[in-house]
């Protein structure tokens, strides 16, 4: 069984991240600051991370 992950650092608090495969375009939280990341390439193990502008709903409230 494999245990493959890749890993990378958080572009915004720079916490080191270890994942299991993913594939370009895939999106996930940083567990430590939660700010949305796109995986923009992996290459040699190492992400290519890029973070994502997460827009808020307006409710007009």
């Amino acid at each position: 069984m494999s245990t493959a992950t890749v890993s990378g650092i958080c572009p915004e608090c720079e916490t080191d991240l270890t994942v299991p495969p993913v594939v370009t375009g895939e999106t996930f939280a940083c567990p430590e600051c939660m700010l949305t990341l796109r995986v923009e390439g992996v290459e040699a193990g190492q992400l290519q991370l890029s973070m994502v502008e997460v827009q808020l709903r307006d409710w007009g409230q």
